[in-house]
């Protein structure tokens, strides 16, 4: 089940606030702890906090702050657009989410109110945003002023762009439809729908769509004289009052504004007399024009009145002000109890709750963002802090992650180098390490030196180690560093920015070992793409792997896959997909994959198979029909290192994917490669999936 849905208004005006209302309401009859986010909010210049949030908590009398209900002002949004840190709104949104997730059994999200930068950037917001919380869409659009035809045609676009964005549509709620179009509408609708989408037609109401008197008293600008307590009387009609009393009446309708010069005192008592009658409807109100105040003989005889309409005035003229009036866009506010019941009645009566529960109940997210799968590597490796070795102290990119990693209180570090020409490196970078808040180990001079000489002495002196050679192998960054490891000094160690993998990973093989059971030691890389994160293995370890070591690294990954929160799908690459194919190479993949099969039958697996036919849905099913891994493959394994290892980086260049590893699998204890050519966060990444590692021994 998922634990949230997003409701995304795809234009202005769609009426959202009707669907968010109906479905709190819904919720909490069956859960008892429902959230409410709301990433992007747009407050105008009279407006102190966004209405929607103060609605939904007021109404629902919820216990979330203001601030925790919401993530970015639209302002804070362009900003960060502006200054290429869009990434910064992604993973802050994420982590806001997630929280709310943590402590809520449902949350609602509330997508953007199309009032900011414009209507393709908020469209790619609700598309964006849900993607990377992991959670559906339920669709609104309006009919409002439009045919039948035009919100088909409308409907159809916004939903392929959501499919597009490999976000899945649960329902589309078509609002605002007037009563005769209602039954064409839905079929016109259906002929697009899969089955599984849920289909809701609610009709347009008048009186949800009235403004109140306080809000055409304050779009106008106006000027309260009397009735304050009524400001929040419903306005259904308004009509001028320019004509003599005994006509005037006879156009009064229940909740009317009466609009008329303030100095038509006649239609001003005649309006508050029909209003005390039996005989005449309840007014909503009357707005008094051109500046006018009534006389105060006029003023008196209201005061004395029992039941006084609301009544304001304004300097405009009366046909500005009546126009005015007919262009208002009226909300739903927390204090309107009225139209807060009337927008949950009507949910109820137009939307299939019994179907729209059965969907959210058994919706299951498929795939992974970049995003999300980096929020949740942090989350993880935080949870559980574990003690991680970086021996190239003198690399400036390693102290720049060394700081991320320390400011976010992820993993506590050891360092190797100099304290001085450390400390002194950080003062140049604008960093902050500290004595205070990382290990710093020049390892000749620690007091673990001799302990660890005598340490590998043992462990390789049947391989003709002598100590003088243990010595001298344990002044280097890599042999000490997994010396701590091995001895659970430290609980893993990364290296290779500025040393070689054979270099980095020699140690760890010597004397760290193998787990039980594995015969190889290989790694992945975690691909993070647009829209997937998927596993490439072996790209930095093996040269050129038998059939047998092929199935070892395809197991391996899928479990690595699994751990990290990827459902495996194996595609075994090579350059033919299925019996096309013939040649050593192929059969060499061919026998891995029935390896796989033989020894994990519960794995789904394809081989051997082209990289397109593994990644793109329409090529996979024309030439692997049938196959549940083809187009859909999560973890790739290439046929040898030279394939592997140019296939990442082109996809890393090419794509701009960020590439996290290679991350070894097989050793009793994590130990790490980076290579050469890697950023900050290669670095920061690495070290996270390496703490995330350890935690399990």
């Amino acid at each position: 089940m998922t634990k949230g849905v997003y409701i995304a208004a795809v234009e202005e005006h769609s009426g959202k606030s009707l669907i968010v209302l109906g479905l709190m309401d819904a919720i909490l009859n069956y859960l008892p702890k429902v959230g409410y986010f709301k990433p992007i909010i747009t407050i105008d210049a009279k407006q102190e906090k966004d209405p929607h949030i103060q609605l939904i908590l007021k109404r629902f009398n919820m216990s979330i702050s203001y601030e925790e209900a919401y993530g970015f002002s639209g302002k804070e949004v362009a900003d960060h657009s502006t200054n290429k840190s869009d990434i910064v709104v992604i993973d802050t949104l994420i982590e806001k989410y997630k929280k709310m997730e943590d402590q809520y059994d449902f949350t609602i999200v509330e997508g953007t109110d199309y009032m900011g930068k414009g209507a393709i950037f908020e469209f790619d917001a609700n598309i964006l945003i849900p993607k990377n919380l992991g959670i559906p869409v339920i669709m609104v659009v309006s009919a409002e002023n439009k045919t039948v035809e035009d919100v088909a045609k409308f409907t159809l676009a916004a939903y392929e762009g959501f499919k597009n964005g490999n976000v899945e549509v649960l329902a589309v709620m078509i609002n605002r439809t007037q009563e005769d179009q209602l039954q064409e509408m839905a079929s016109s609708i259906l002929n697009f729908l899969p089955q599984t989408t849920i289909l809701s037609v609610i009709p347009e109401s008048g009186k949800l769509n009235s403004p109140t008197f306080r809000e055409v008293h304050d779009s106008l600008g106006a000027k309260a004289l009397f009735g304050i307590s009524r400001h929040d009387n419903p306005v259904d009609h308004t009509i001028v009052g320019a004509m003599q009393l005994h006509h005037f009446l006879d156009h009064i309708k229940d909740n009317t504004l009466i609009v008329t010069p303030g100095d038509r005192s006649d239609i001003i008592i005649g309006a508050l007399q029909a209003n005390l009658s039996w005989h005449y409807p309840r007014l909503a109100g009357i707005m008094l024009t051109g500046g006018f105040e009534p006389e105060p003989a006029v003023s008196k005889l209201i005061e004395g009145l029992q039941t006084v309409a609301p009544i304001s005035v304004v300097s405009m003229g009366t046909y500005d002000a009546a126009n005015q009036v007919g262009s208002i866009r009226s909300e739903i506010y927390a204090d309107n109890t009225r139209k807060v019941e009337l927008a949950i009645r009507t949910f109820e009566e137009h939307v299939d709750l019994k179907a729209l529960g059965e969907r959210l109940t058994t919706f299951k997210h498929k795939g992974m963002t970049p995003h999300m799968f980096q929020y949740e590597i942090v989350k993880r490796a935080r949870c559980q802090k574990r003690h991680i070795v970086l021996p190239e102290g003198n690399d400036d990119r390693v102290l720049t992650a060394a700081a991320r990693l320390i400011e976010q209180d992820i993993v506590e570090l050891t360092i190797f180098g100099y304290s001085n020409e450390i400390l002194s490196a950080a003062k140049r970078l604008g960093i902050r390490l500290t004595a205070d808040n990382v290990h710093i180990i020049q390892p000749t001079d620690s007091d673990l030196y001799p302990e660890f000489v005598d340490t590998l002495y043992e462990l390789r002196k049947g391989k003709n180690v002598t100590r003088e050679m243990a010595r001298d192998l344990m002044t280097d960054g890599s042999y000490f560093g997994t010396m701590m490891v091995y001895k659970g000094i430290a609980d893993g160690m990364v290296s290779g920015a500025i040393n070689t993998t054979q270099h980095t990973i020699i140690p760890a093989l010597q004397f760290v070992k193998t787990k039980p059971g594995i015969a190889i030691v290989s790694s992945v890389f975690f691909m993070c793409m647009a829209d997937r994160v998927l596993v490439f293995g072996d790209c930095a370890v093996n040269p050129d792997p038998t059939s047998e070591n092929l199935a070892d690294i395809a197991i391996s990954s899928a479990e690595s896959a699994s751990f990290f929160g990827i459902e495996p799908k194996i595609a075994m690459l090579s350059y033919s997909s299925g019996a096309s194919g013939v040649g050593d190479d192929v059969e060499k993949v061919r026998k891995a994959t029935e390896l796989v099969k033989l020894r994990r039958p519960d794995l789904k697996i394809a081989g051997p198979i082209q990289y397109d036919a593994a990644v793109d849905p329409a090529v996979g099913a024309q030439k692997m029909p049938g196959s549940d891994v083809a187009g859909q493959a999560s973890v790739l394994i290439f046929p040898d290192l030279n394939t592997g290892n140019n296939t990442y980086k082109a996809v890393q260049r090419e794509t701009g994917a960020v590439a996290i590893g290679p991350m070894l699998q097989g050793l009793n204890k994590p130990v790490n490669d980076l290579s050469r050519g890697c950023t900050v966060g290669d670095i920061f990444n690495t070290v996270v999936i390496t703490a995330i590692q350890s935690q399990t021994i």
